[in-house]
């Protein structure tokens, strides 16, 4: 499978699969000894809830994990992916092998619970600052990420309204304290970069001054982080950028800061927590089982 942030329906649909196929390894194993307890014949419609108001995101992974034990289950989503539901909203309405929906029912709705919430809050940043005056900041996620589950997360932020930065180290360039230090500096760094990877999607260098940023920028740097700056350096780094590289914002963002944030003019801003501290989306299914 090739890495990609522009996720096409058949990317997301491979994706979601492959990642269904070790979650369900890890939760069958051998097999679902509980659900032996129940008829292989019993067929029943079965909904899904979700408790809190919440954007609805991992339906491709729900419907694989459903499909995967049984190819022929109807599924019904009554909210569509990327739209916000209510608190006590039915979103999922299936009908089929009571058996099978038994198995797939936590896979199916662990992908749901983890990928609304990364989702959810996405959308909060993203709408924290949509009316912001004269501010053009993206939202962006970073590599902070459950380890296997990258590129689903990635794909909520995507869902959420959000940017993905570089999905690993293998597509860009972010040059960081250490870096440069073993480089033996700003302008020495940048220019190793352009040598090492020519093709990379973008090289972006961390500065934490604004002696940094201006060595930088003369260096030609196109994509300069702004590591933990305060908003009276964040608006001089701006004043002294004048539009020569794409500023992006990190460090101790939150739904508090980020509108000051966002009215400095900075052009994106990163943030850990869209996808590493999150609370998961409270999803729970009932059965009503009709033997057919």
């Amino acid at each position: 499978m090739t890495a990609h942030s522009d996720f096409s329906p058949a990317f997301v649909a491979e994706l979601a699969r492959a990642d269904v196929v070790r979650a369900l390894q890890e939760d069958v194993g051998a097999g679902d000894l509980t659900a032996g307890l129940v008829d292989p014949t019993l067929r029943a419609r079965a909904r899904v809830v979700a408790r809190e108001s919440a954007v609805i995101c991992g339906q491709p992974w729900a419907e694989a994990a459903l499909r995967q034990l049984d190819p022929e289950v109807d599924i019904a989503w009554l909210v569509p992916e990327g739209h916000r539901c209510k608190a006590d909203q039915v979103v999922l309405e299936i009908h089929g092998q009571a058996r099978a929906m038994l198995t797939a029912e936590r896979t199916a709705l662990n992908f749901l619970q983890l990928l609304s919430a990364v989702a959810s809050k996405t959308s909060d940043y993203v709408q924290a600052i949509c009316d912001v005056p004269g501010s053009h900041a993206r939202i962006v996620d970073t590599r902070k990420t459950l380890p296997g589950l990258r590129l689903a997360q990635k794909y909520a932020v995507f869902v959420g309204g959000g940017v993905n930065h570089r999905l690993g180290l293998y597509d860009a360039v972010l040059i960081k304290e250490n870096h440069i230090a073993a480089a033996g500096g700003v302008t020495a760094v940048l220019q190793q970069a352009a040598r090492v990877a020519p093709n990379a999607r973008f090289i972006e260098i961390e500065i934490e001054t604004l002696a940094q940023l201006s060595e930088a920028l003369d260096a030609g740097a196109s994509m300069v982080l702004l590591d933990n700056m305060g908003l009276s350096q964040l608006h001089e780094s701006v004043q002294l950028n004048a539009g020569r590289a794409i500023l992006e914002v990190s460090g101790g963002v939150n739904l508090s800061s980020v509108r000051a944030i966002a009215s400095t003019g900075v052009d994106r801003i990163s943030i850990g927590t869209l996808t590493k501290d999150i609370k998961a989306v409270d999803f729970s299914m009932r059965f009503a089982t009709e033997l057919l």
